[in-house]
């Protein structure tokens, strides 16, 4: 430094104040002076992520976005480059359209920074040339023919019901569904659960950490080049550290073990393997395990949270749960994999699907912004056109709660929406999954869970808060996933 000082004639004092002088220069352009400039939010976030970044950390995004959406209108600056838009027409304009992702979408690269996949891809065509060979694992038609077995994992659940009616003491649902949302996908992906249900407990701490996890990767996203530097490079791939514990432990090990065996039940892992042994000048083998990895990652606490909001509601609206058990009970559903009900019974049963989508719609799994690249031209939306570069963002949640859109009641839980002569109007704007070509490619498991899941337990148990004033608590980071609100269940017809 001492060299550098003489060479520039400068001391350390004058050099900090020049560093100073354009720093603040840069805060004032971005403030005043760029081509959104005029659109409102916090101040702080017209020249500095960290706005965004620290209402992440507290774990309130969505709900500040519904706010501020609340008070500003279809645009509310979040981001010096960026702008979360709430009109109606941004779900076919920006998520629709063939924009890129925003770069933030980088740090789902898998195993390390060096390499894409479908999550990870922000230009739309590669994403679609890396989908092609892995998306059809996902088909509704592939993944039902693993009914029987996934209905006996989920049938593993309803022991645990049993025995917690039995005992008569509080069940933690949030534990007990992402115990058997990721062993579902175990057996989805790889015929071979995790073993959360059989064991009843988090093994290694997994699914805790993975709270951890998610708050990391919502923040490591906008610093890729140090989430590279400390956990996504290729020594930390050498050395087969990683941070994500027993569920990719075991994915890698199932891998490895379906190689060895190429009998085994025609799962997603098989049809994956098989299109990589048919193109091998098309698709690489760490394709296969990035995809088996986004599969956990995504597929567990998503799910596991969209059940917990049914069950949340449901029995704050009694009347709900009561309407929906008469429904099946009136259809005589039959079961697939013990007593576990159909999915296509489940499917036929329309209230209980409305009230599945309402619970979906009130309290969406993902919280983050799905952020796009507006590309050369701009882009119009709302009367107004936004720059070429600017990253423009739709909030789920902002989505879901839109009184333009779902009307003065948009904020109630009420599932009769769906099955009101406006419905099919409201489906443009229902986007649990997310929309267009990065919506989420395993939505149809969800789906499957979802409907066999709910109507299993509506059919057969009753439930109830330990103390039904309590509201839950839940964090909003790259999803959103409550926490403590212990309850009691009983099987269906058995007293308190």
């Amino acid at each position: 430094m001492g060299g550098l000082t003489e060479v520039l004639g400068l001391s350390l004092a004058q050099i900090a104040g020049l560093v100073g002088v354009a720093v603040l220069t840069l805060c004032v352009w971005r403030r005043y002076f760029s081509a959104i400039s005029d659109i409102l939010g916090p101040f702080v976030a017209s020249f500095t992520r960290a706005w965004h970044i620290n209402r992440i950390l507290k774990g309130d995004q969505n709900l500040e976005l519904i706010r501020l959406h609340d008070k500003h209108g279809h645009f509310v600056r979040i981001a010096p480059d960026e702008v979360s838009i709430s009109h109606p027409d941004a779900i076919r304009k920006v998520l629709g359209a063939s924009l890129h992702k925003g770069f933030w979408y980088k740090v789902i690269a898998f195993p390390d920074g060096r390499f894409q996949n479908p999550m990870s891809a922000t230009d739309p065509a590669i994403k679609n040339e890396l989908s092609r060979h892995l998306a059809p694992a996902y088909t509704l038609s592939n993944l039902i023919q693993s009914e029987t077995s996934l209905g006996e994992t989920i049938d593993l659940l309803c022991g645990w019901l049993d025995k917690f009616s039995a005992s008569g003491a509080p069940i933690d649902l949030d534990k007990f569904f992402t115990f058997t949302t990721s062993d579902v996908i175990g057996e989805a992906i790889f015929s071979q659960p995790f073993g959360f249900l059989r064991e009843g407990y988090d093994i290694d701490n997994t699914i805790a950490n993975a709270h951890q996890q998610a708050a990391y990767v919502s923040i490591a996203g906008f610093f890729r080049w140090l989430h590279v530097a400390l956990l996504s490079n290729r020594f930390i791939t050498w050395l087969g550290v990683t941070p994500w514990g027993h569920l990719i432990n075991t994915a890698m090990a199932a891998i490895r073990e379906r190689q060895a065996n190429p009998d085994a039940r025609f799962d997603a892992l098989a049809h994956w393997l098989r299109m990589l042994k048919e193109h091998p000048d098309r698709m690489e083998e760490y394709e296969v395990r990035s995809a088996a990895f986004n599969a956990i990652a995504a597929g567990n606490e998503t799910v596991a949270t969209a059940l917990q909001a049914f069950v949340y509601y449901m029995i704050r609206h009694p009347d709900a749960w009561t309407k929906a058990r008469a429904e099946i009970d009136a259809a005589g559903v039959g079961n697939v994999g013990g007593r576990v009900v159909s999915f296509a019974d489940a499917q036929k049963l329309q209230y209980l699907q409305a009230c599945i989508k309402e619970a979906l719609r009130i309290f969406a799994p993902a919280s983050m912004g799905l952020p796009r690249v507006v590309g050369e031209g701009g882009l119009e939306i709302g009367g107004r056109t936004l720059p070429q570069g600017t990253i423009v963002s739709v909030n789920i949640w902002v989505v879901h709660y839109s009184k333009e859109i779902w009307g003065d009641d948009a904020r109630v839980f009420r599932p009769e929406r769906w099955l009101e002569k406006d419905a099919a109007r409201l489906e443009k704007w229902f986007v649990p999954w997310g929309f267009g070509y990065a919506s989420c490619p395993r939505q149809n498991i969800a789906k499957i869970e979802l409907s066999k899941i709910c109507a299993t337990v509506v059919r057969d148990y009753d439930f109830k808060q330990v103390d039904p004033k309590q509201e839950w608590t839940w964090k909003a980071y790259f999803t959103v996933v409550p926490e403590n609100w212990p309850c009691k269940v009983k099987k269906r017809d058995q007293r308190w």
